[in-house]
């Protein structure tokens, strides 16, 4: 008898773990379920064709057991490399893919005992250019499948291809290309999270004008700023009043400490703003220096900046994406699809967390 909580059994050359101390063999499974051991083998491994009924009977008996394979023994008897390649923005020239990096990281340990190597390639999040000659680096590196932040739509529907065509998977996180297009997209309902930004700035102003910054982007080709602003100006087209105006603002962060008051000097009746990237920091400080005291602010991500402002009220509420979670769930998907044969999942949705001054200390711990 084992003295842990788990035993490990070997059956048939294949490592088995029961919950209970109960010793079952492929044999004593195939008796409780009324089927032959070949068809109980068949769905273990996954291989070979069962019959609804056999199914249903056999995974019955699992549950009843509290069956639960050995993956490790068993990627360990497989004895196959995989390699993960991640297309990342560069996480030194924009501080919002740090986290992003961290999730990577973190998964990437968890499945090294499964042969699982990840490669990270960086581009600029400025360039296309870069971003298509980085993506040339990793297709030459033949990954067995692939990590991509799409924040180019164009230049990712073209990536993706190219890696369509060497049947190598793809997964996409943070913006979300046609579902046709990628295998799986792991992060946020973006045109959802532009409403939630149009509500909470809704419920805090009864009327004025109301502005959409888009910080350092070229709005034609970012794909995530479109879902945002989308679901954000539909919100208010939906109130069906004129008690609100909304206007569109895109700026060059260099350009902001002047061009931003000069542009709220101009639109006096201006009462919240809504920052489409993780750059709310850069307006809040704006604000704070321009003494313009009296406008809500909704914004994005926790960075180190964004809640000190938060902390300060000037930055009211801040959406937060979880990007550390968004990696750590794309690359858990891929190896788990590389190893087990999982399905990747055409969407994965995480929540939207709205946090404020009162709350944020629980999601940076």
């Amino acid at each position: 008898m084992c003295s842990n909580t788990y035993c490990f059994v070997k059956i048939s050359t294949v490592l088995y773990i029961c919950e209970n101390e109960k010793k079952y063999t492929i044999k004593d499974i195939a008796a409780l379920a009324g089927v032959s051991k070949g068809t109980v083998d068949r769905v273990l491994h996954k291989r070979g064709k069962v019959s609804e009924e056999a199914l249903a009977k056999v995974n019955r008996i699992l549950e009843d057991i509290d069956y639960k394979p050995n993956v490790i023994a068993r990627n360990l008897k497989n004895n196959k490399d995989y390699h993960i390649g991640v297309l990342l923005p560069n996480p030194d020239i924009d501080n919002y893919w740090k986290r992003c990096k961290e999730g990577i990281l973190s998964a990437s340990q968890v499945f090294m005992p499964f042969n699982v190597n990840v490669t990270i390639v960086t581009y600029d999040p400025r360039s296309t250019v870069s971003f298509k000659k980085k993506h040339q680096v990793l297709l030459k590196q033949n990954p067995d499948a692939v990590l991509l932040a799409p924040l180019f739509y164009k230049e990712a529907k073209k990536a993706i291809s190219d890696y369509k065509k060497l049947n190598i998977p793809v997964l996409t996180f943070n913006n979300q290309v046609s579902p046709e297009i990628a295998d799986g997209f792991v992060g946020q309902d973006l045109i959802q999270s532009g409403r939630v930004a149009a509500k909470l700035l809704h419920s805090m102003i009864k009327t004025g004008d109301i502005t959409i910054i888009h910080i350092n982007e070229d709005i034609t080709n970012a794909l995530h700023m479109q879902q945002k602003e989308k679901g954000f100006t539909t919100y208010f087209k939906e109130l069906n009043t004129s008690l609100f105006k909304i206007t569109t603002l895109q700026i060059e962060a260099k350009k902001l400490q002047t061009a931003l008051p000069e542009y709220l000097n101009s639109h006096p009746n201006t009462k919240g703003l809504f920052i489409t990237t993780s750059k709310s920091y850069l307006v809040a400080q704006t604000l704070e220096t321009a003494n313009f005291s009296d406008i809500s602010l909704i914004g994005y991500d926790l960075l180190d900046l964004n809640i000190d402002y938060l902390k300060s009220e000037i930055i009211t509420f801040l959406i937060n994406q979880n990007p550390k979670q968004q990696t750590y769930l794309g690359i858990t998907k891929l190896a788990e699809h590389l190893i087990y044969q999982n399905e990747i999942k055409k969407k994965t949705l995480l929540p939207i967390d709205i946090i404020n001054s009162e709350n944020f200390s629980l999601y940076i711990q």
